[in-house]
């Protein structure tokens, strides 16, 4: 088999490091890093890189920590968000969501499925490439950024703003330890209807635009028609929030704001979709259009961009889902599944607007994400760093 005696010696040092492996990822958890807060994670993944000798450690200008590996003409990047949702509810909890807990073989907190999980397994695997002299002109690059606010934000600053582009990208959010290659896309769409506002006990004197809200909201209701693709899937939409501009509980509002997430297929442009919403009842006098995310990361730094994330889906023929296949088949000694995720990931700046060929493989299973059983086991948190330090071999072998 092409490889074999790398794979051993990857094996034999994943094996030796396994255990570091879990009580980093437990360490991690431990590190609160919701609201985009990530700086005091981010330098527990900075402190592991420079042990285990890193060439390059350093944070960009966003607040993201990127660790590199050598310094070859081909690149792969390793992106791994290691910020997280808030915990919500403790009462909910079984547990300490920040202990960390491991019991029977799983990791229990928040960020063990997504996304904390890939970062000890890419991290290691890195170094492992480079102790054992595997990285045949390669430069590996791993990326643990800030992503449940805005996806695509982070990598968009990386290549547009620091000038770092890698050639291929392996994403980690969970694929149950399978091979994704696509994912819908979303556009956040804002529509608001402008009214008149006067006392709640004389509503005549003024313009409630809830009431042209309603009809509208109805009409998302049944928007029903939506274009379908047959790997990434339909699009879909749905009203997420609606909020009012009034002086009081006892006036009529000033203006009425509906908020929509619109999950777009492969081929739908936002043109498209903002013509179905003016297409809705009562749409003629609101204002329809896609909000600017432009909120400071917490070092301050603002990267304006539009709520568009488009769909993508990288071919099952190019070489990169190949050369995974081949890693999967010789790592585990079976066939992978080759699938899709339903929620969105960093892709959709990756492959959707930079048209980098990307992959997803990451330990635990997205039903978990962002819920009170938020979980991993722990044997495929170390079985994943097989897989991510022999592909460069088999994408490296394709690529001569």
């Amino acid at each position: 088999m092409p490889h074999q005696d790398a794979i051993d010696r990857i094996n034999s040092y994943v094996d030796q490091h396994g255990s570091e492996m879990v009580a980093f990822l437990r360490a991690l958890i431990r590190i609160p890093s919701y609201d985009s807060q990530l700086g005091a994670v981010g330098e527990a993944c900075a402190q592991r890189m420079r042990e285990l000798g890193f060439d390059e450690v350093r944070f960009d200008d966003m607040g993201n920590i990127l660790g590199r590996v050598g310094h070859g003409p081909r690149s792969i990047l390793f992106d791994s968000h290691i910020d997280t949702v808030g915990i919500g509810d403790r009462a909910e909890w079984g547990w300490d969501p920040l202990e960390g807990k491991e019991e029977g073989g799983i990791i229990y907190g928040r960020g063990a499925c997504d996304e904390k999980a890939s970062t000890p397994p890419m991290i290691y695997a890195m170094a492992a490439l480079r102790d054992l002299g595997l990285l045949d002109g390669w430069t590996l690059y791993y990326f643990g950024n800030m992503e449940e606010w805005c996806d695509g934000i982070a990598p968009h600053a990386l290549v547009e703003h620091e000038a770092v582009r890698p050639d291929f990208v392996v994403i980690g959010e969970p694929t149950r330890m399978n091979i994704y290659r696509g994912h819908r896309g979303r556009i956040e769409i804002s529509v608001v209807f402008k009214g008149k506002s006067a006392h709640a006990a004389m509503p005549h004197l003024g313009d409630n635009p809830l009431y042209r809200a309603a009809p509208f909201i109805e009409g998302v209701a049944h928007m029903d028609d939506l274009p379908v693709h047959p790997f990434v899937g339909p699009g879909t939409i749905a009203v997420t929030n609606v909020k009012v501009d009034t002086p009081s509980l006892n006036a009529v509002p000033a203006a009425a704001e509906v908020y929509l997430d619109r999950r777009v297929t492969i081929g739908e442009t936002p043109e498209d979709v903002l013509a179905g919403v003016r297409s809705l009842p009562c749409t003629d006098s609101a204002e329809v259009t896609i909000p600017l995310y432009e909120e400071p990361s917490y070092t301050g730094f603002v990267f304006p961009v539009e709520k568009v994330f488009p769909a993508w889906a990288l071919d099952e023929g190019h070489p990169l889902v190949q050369a995974a296949v081949e890693d999967y088949r010789a790592v585990y000694g079976r066939d992978p599944h080759i699938g899709k995720w339903e929620f969105s990931t960093n892709g959709i700046y990756w492959m959707g607007k930079a048209n980098i060929p990307s992959i997803g493989f990451g330990p635990g299973d997205e039903q978990y994400a962002h819920g009170v059983l938020d979980q991993v086991p722990a044997a495929e948190v170390i079985d994943s760093a097989r897989f991510y330090a022999a592909l460069p071999l088999f994408l490296g072998a394709r690529q001569r």
